[in-house]
């Protein structure tokens, strides 16, 4: 299976490899999401080690079941061959309606058939009020006028 855009990367393809990505979190489908990934993908998500696409259907299931109404954006900050390291920020809340915006950076490794073999991410939590909320498109896809974490400041 082969998933375009193939390293090696150049400015205009890590963005697009960058906005695939992007738009697969969004649709919060774990399954989806998987499929960018190697059968053997090793993944480091905070604390959390995983591996494999199993692993990450079942930890996706369960971090779209507490982050709720999640809205996510990334953006290339460096690449090189077949790694790319984004910068991202999403918004979510909890159950109980506490809001947040979650910081982080991840590095990217990739096979040649453009599937990702190992992400570490790195992730802070910041309590935002609703009335701080910057993401407010409806739930899925960003759409394409809505500004970047650039544009936004972030």
């Amino acid at each position: 299976m082969s998933r375009p855009p193939l390293p090696p990367f150049t400015a205009e393809t890590a963005a697009q490899k960058a906005r695939l990505a992007e738009d697969a979190w969004n649709s919060r489908d774990p399954e989806r999401v998987s499929l960018a990934y190697t059968e053997d993908s090793v993944w480091r998500n905070r604390v959390e080690f995983l591996s494999g696409r199993n692993e990450i259907v079942g930890f996706l299931t369960s971090k779209w079941a507490r982050e709720l109404d999640y809205r996510l954006i990334k953006e290339v900050w460096t690449w090189n061959g077949n790694r790319i390291a984004v910068r991202f920020a999403y918004e979510w809340h909890d159950d109980s309606g506490h809001w947040f915006r979650s910081y982080g950076n991840e590095n990217w490794e990739f096979d040649d058939a453009g599937l990702m073999r190992r992400r570490l991410a790195s992730i802070n939590d910041l309590p935002i009020a609703e009335s701080d909320r910057k993401y407010h498109w409806p739930l899925g896809r960003r759409p394409d006028d809505h500004p970047g974490l650039s544009e936004l400041g972030l």
